[in-house]
C-alpha cells in the first residue's frame, strides 16, 4: 500500500473540499516550504485523533497473549509433523514475547526442534544458542543439549559433538538420578548418540571436494569513473525532451551488466494481510505468512529463523547484526511508530527512512540550498548551482542536476534529493493528502519525544521512549518543519521514481519436483542512478534484484549512441497502446517510444488480437467497444463487452478453485475442473489468449504432481507457445517457462530433450539474470547430472 489507508484519504478529501477556494488556490501553487507551513496550520486536532483511532486497527506492540497463542498453535502443528508451519508460528510467537522474558527462550528452543526436523542444522544451532542466552530453564536444558550434539554430529563436527555430549553427561551427573520415562528416553538417546559418534570416529567420511559449485563464464564489468555503479560503456547526457538519461558510449551485447546499485533506502511492503488484534474478545490472531514474516526488514534476505525487534512485534531480521544496524540507522526512531507508518503507507515510510539515513545535517543543508538562499554552506557540493532541470551551458556533467562539483553522479542523498518531485504536475488534492500525512507524522515524532533521534542528537544505543514534549500539539519545531519539507519532497518524488524490488516467490508448498514461481513486489526503494533510466514500452534492458541490490543488464544488442531504456510497467506485449498511455500519465509524460509511435501511426495493435474475445459461433475475432461484433461479415454475431468480461472473471474464479483443489491434494478433481474451464474458455476466448496458456501451465503443474511427466511436458509446451507469442522467444517469461519444462523433462528422464531445453533456458535466463544466478546454477547441475549417465542410456533417450 503506497498511499495511506482509504479512511485517511477520505478525511483529507473532505477537508480539502471544505477549504475556502482562495486557500485552495494558495495551496495548489505553494512551494514545499509554504505547503508544510500551511499544513501545520490546517491540521486539526480531530484529524490527529481520527488517525490515532485508525492506527489502533494495526497491532505492532508486543502482545504476550498473542505469543502464548502462537506458541500453542506451533506446538499443535509440530505434533502433526507440519514443521514448516510450526517454524513460522514459533517465529510469530518470538516476535510478540517481551525481551528478557523466559518465554522467549522457549520460543527459540521450540523453533530449534522444528529446524532440526527440517534439516537446517546450522540455523538450529543458532536458535539453541539464543535459547541458552535468553535463560532457557535449567530443568529442560538436557533435551536442548542433546539436540545440539545431534546437530553437530549431522554436520560432521565430531569433536564439537563429543564436547557437547560431555557437557550433557556432566549436567546429568550434577542433577542426580533420573527415573521418569522422559529422562529414561533422554538417557537412551544419549547412549545411541555416543555409539553413533564412536562409529563415525572409527570410519570418518571422505572429505568432499570443495568445488564451490559449477563455475560459469565471467561477466564483463568495468565501473564508470563518473557514474557510481554504472558500466564504463555508459555516459550521462541531458536534453530538454528526455531530461537526464544514460546513453551507450560503445556497442553493448545482450546480457552485459550496465548497472549495479545498492538501494539508498528501501522499505519492505507488508503484504496483503497484517497482524490482526483480537476481535470481539476472541483470542485469535492472524496465522498467514506475509512479506513481514518471510523477509528481513533490513537486507530483504529470505528468513528462516527470524531475529525479532526487542521493541515491537513487526520488525524481524535475518541476524542480530542486521537488527543492530537497522536500530542504529533508523529503527530506533521508527520502532514505536509502526502502526502509524503502516497506516500512512509505504511512501511516507520511505520518506521518513530516507531523511533518517541521510542525517539531519545533510537534509537541512540541501533543503536550505533548494531555497536558493544559503551561499555559505561548507561542502564543495553546496557551492554548485541550485537545483533545476536544465544544466548550465558548457558546464558538462558538472551542470547536470545531482552531479557533484567534480561532475560525478553518485548514488547519494544529493542525487536522490535532485530527482524531480513534479510539484506543479501533481493534483492539488494529492499534494494536500501528502502534505497532511508528513505533517501529522512529524507531529507524532515530536509528541513521542523522538525529535532528538531524528536530528541525530541521541545515542544510537539509547532505546527511544515516549517523553514529555515541551511543544504544544499545534506547533512543530523549525527543525522538524525542515524534516517535513524534505519528506514531502520525497513522497512526491516517489510517484515517478519509486522502484519496486521484486522477488520470484514459490507458489504452493514448494516441496514438489517442479517449482512454480511468480514475481512478487517485496519492497519500495529509491535507486538514484537507476532512476536515470527513461521508460520505453519496448525496453532494451532487464532488471533483477538480490536483496536490496539492483542489477541492470542489456536484454538485446545496444549500439553506441542509443539510449538505455527501462520499462516502468506498461509493456507492449501486455497492453494496448491506449492502456499504456493512460497508465503512464501518472509519470507526467507522454510516451513516444518506438512501440507507441508505430502502433499509433499504423493503428495496428497486435496485442489485441492475441488477448481478444472470439465469436462463440464461428471463432472469428470480436471487435468494437461496448458492443462487440464478429469480424466475420457472414456471421453478424454481437455480444456485450461487459457480459464477456463477466464470463472471463467467472472463469478466473473457477481456475482459482481448481488450484485450491490441487493444494488440498485433490489432483484428479483439479484436472476435471481445469478441463471444464478450457472448454468454457474455448467458447469466447481466442486460442492465443494468455489465460489459455495459463490453464495449460496449471495442467502441467497438476500432472507433474502426479508424476505423469510426459503429460505435464505436453501441456507446458502449449503454454510456452502462447507465452512466446505474447512476450517473444528471448523474453524472461519464456525463460521461466523453459526452466519449468527442463525440470519436468529431467524428472521424466527425457534426456536428449531435457539437455536441449536446458541449453535454451540457460541462454535466455543468463541474459536477464547473469551466469551465476540460482536458476542457471540449477540448470547446470541438471545438465551435469544428465551428462554423467551411462552412454547406453543417453543413446536410448
Amino acid at each position: 500500500m503506497a498511499l495511506p489507508v482509504a479512511e485517511w484519504q477520505g478525511r483529507t478529501t473532505r477537508l480539502w473540499a471544505a477549504l475556502d477556494p482562495a486557500l485552495r488556490e494558495r495551496l495548489a501553487v505553494a512551494s514545499l516550504h509554504d505547503a508544510v507551513r500551511l499544513g501545520c496550520e490546517l491540521l486539526r486536532t480531530e484529524e490527529e485523533a481520527a488517525l490515532v483511532q485508525l492506527c489502533r486497527r494495526v497491532c505492532t506492540d508486543k502482545e504476550p497473549a498473542a505469543a502464548s497463542w502462537y506458541r500453542e498453535q506451533g506446538n499443535r502443528e509440530f505434533g502433526r509433523c507440519q514443521y514448516q508451519a510450526a517454524l513460522r508460528l514459533y517465529s510469530k510467537a518470538a516476535s510478540h514475547e517481551l525481551p528478557g522474558s523466559p518465554e522467549v527462550s522457549m520460543c527459540f528452543a521450540n523453533r530449534s526442534a522444528a529446524l532440526f526436523h527440517l534439516g537446517h542444522f546450522e540455523v538450529c544451532l543458532e536458535d539453541i544458542a539464543r535459547a541458552e542466552s535468553h535463560g532457557y530453564p535449567d530443568r529442560l536444558l538436557p533435551k536442548v543439549l542433546l539436540r545440539k550434539a545431534e546437530c553437530l554430529l549431522c554436520l560432521g563436527r565430531l569433536q564439537d559433538a563429543q564436547d557437547a555430549l560431555g557437557v550433557l553427561e556432566s549436567k546429568i551427573a550434577m542433577d542426580g538420578l533420573m527415573t521418569s520415562p522422559t529422562h529414561q528416553t533422554l538417557l537412551k538417546k544419549l547412549s545411541q548418540l555416543k555409539v553413533k559418534l564412536h562409529e563415525k570416529q572409527l570410519r570418518p567420511e571422505p572429505a568432499r571436494e570443495a568445488h564451490g559449485g559449477i563455475q560459469g563464464k565471467s561477466e564483463i564489468w568495468e565501473e564508470n569513473d563518473s557514474i557510481s555503479g554504472a558500466s564504463s560503456s555508459l555516459s550521462l547526457s541531458f536534453d530538454a525532451e528526455r531530461g537526464r538519461h544514460l546513453v551507450a558510449s560503445q556497442d553493448i551485447v545482450p546480457g552485459q551488466i550496465l548497472l549495479k546499485e545498492e538501494a539508498f533506502v528501501s522499505v519492505l511492503c507488508p503484504g496483503e494481510s497484517l497482524p490482526l488484534p483480537p476481535q470481539g474478545g476472541e483470542t485469535t490472531w492472524d496465522t498467514r505468512a506475509t512479506n513481514a514474516d518471510l523477509y528481513c526488514h533490513r537486507c530483504l534476505s529470505q528468513l528462516l529463523a527470524s531475529v525479532p525487534c526487542q521493541g515491537c512485534s513487526y520488525a524481524r531480521y535475518c541476524s542480530q547484526a542486521c537488527a543492530d544496524v537497522a536500530w542504529q540507522q533508523y529503527h530506533r526512531t521508527e520502532c514505536s511508530l509502526g502502526a502509524l507508518l503502516l497506516t500512512l503507507g509505504v511512501f511516507c515510510h520511505v520518506a521518513l527512512r530516507t531523511v533518517l539515513l541521510a542525517g539531519f545535517a545533510e537534509v537541512s543543508r540541501l533543503v536550505a540550498w533548494s531555497h536558493g538562499g544559503d551561499k555559505d554552506l561548507q561542502s564543495p557540493e553546496a557551492r554548485c548551482k541550485c537545483p533545476s532541470e536544465a544544466p548550465d551551458a558548457g558546464a558538462g556533467a558538472r551542470g547536470i542536476r545531482g552531479c557533484d562539483s567534480h561532475g560525478q553522479y553518485r548514488s547519494s542523498y544529493q542525487a536522490l534529493f535532485h530527482l524531480l518531485p513534479h510539484i506543479e504536475q501533481h493534483s492539488p488534492e494529492h499534494k494536500f493528502l501528502c502534505m497532511l500525512s508528513v505533517v501529522v507524522l512529524c507531529k507524532q515524532l515530536q509528541a513521542a519525544g523522538l525529535e532528538a533521534s531524528v536530528l541525530n542528537q541521541e545515542s544510537p544505543q539509547q532505546r527511544s521512549k515516549p517523553k514529555t514534549c515541551e511543544k504544544t500539539s499545534d506547533e512543530l519545531s523549525p527543525e522538524l518543519q525542515t524534516v517535513a519539507e524534505a519528506m514531502l519532497r520525497h513522497v512526491l518524488q516517489l510517484q515517478c521514481n519509486a522502484q519496486a524490488i521484486t522477488v520470484m516467490q514459490e507458489l504452493g508448498p514448494g516441496d514438489g519436483a517442479v517449482v512454480n514461481k511468480k514475481p512478487v513486489r517485496l519492497a519500495t526503494a529509491f535507486f538514484p542512478v537507476l532512476s536515470l533510466l527513461n521508460h520505453s514500452c519496448c525496453p532494451n534492458t532487464s532488471v533483477s534484484f538480490s536483496g536490496t541490490a539492483a542489477t541492470v543488464r542489456a536484454s538485446q544488442p545496444i549500439p553506441s549512441g542509443q539510449e538505455i531504456l527501462h520499462c516502468y510497467g506498461p509493456h507492449q506485449c501486455r497492453m494496448r497502446v491506449a492502456e499504456r498511455q493512460q497508465l503512464l500519465r501518472q509519470y507526467f509524460f507522454e510516451c513516444r517510444c518506438q512501440a507507441c509511435l508505430e502502433e499509433l501511426e499504423s493503428g495496428v495493435e497486435s496485442v489485441v488480437s492475441r488477448n481478444s474475445f472470439c465469436c462463440p459461433k464461428c471463432r472469428a475475432q470480436m471487435q468494437g467497444e461496448d458492443t462487440l461484433c464478429c469480424s466475420n461479415e457472414a456471421c453478424a454475431t454481437s455480444a456485450s463487452r461487459e457480459n464477456l468480461s463477466c464470463r472471463l472473471q467467472d472463469l478466473q474464479q473457477q481456475i482459482k478453485k481448481a488450484l485450491d483443489l490441487l493444494r488440498d491434494g485433490k489432483a484428479d478433481q483439479a484436472i476435471k475442473m481445469l478441463r471444464k474451464c478450457q472448454m468454457d474458455a474455448g467458447n469466447f476466448l481466442s486460442p492465443e489468449h494468455l489465460l489459455m496458456g495459463e490453464m495449460e501451465d496449471h495442467l502441467a503443474q497438476v500432472y507433474a504432481t502426479l508424476g505423469k511427466w510426459q503429460e505435464a511436458a505436453r501441456h507446458l509446451k502449449k503454454s510456452i507457445e502462447i507465452v512466446e507469442m505474447h512476450h517473444g522467444p528471448s523474453s524472461v517469461e519464456t525463460g521461466h517457462e523453459l526452466f519449468k519444462l527442463a525440470q519436468i523433462l529431467f524428472n521424466g528422464f527425457a534426456v536428449s530433450e531435457a539437455l536441449s531445453t536446458i541449453q535454451r533456458a540457460e541462454e535466455i535466463l543468463s541474459v536477464h539474470f547473469g551466469p551465476h544466478s540460482a536458476q542457471i546454477q540449477e540448470l547446470q547441475e541438471m545438465k551435469a547430472c544428465l551428462s554423467e549417465l551411462p552412454r547406453n542410456i543417453l543413446q536410448r533417450t
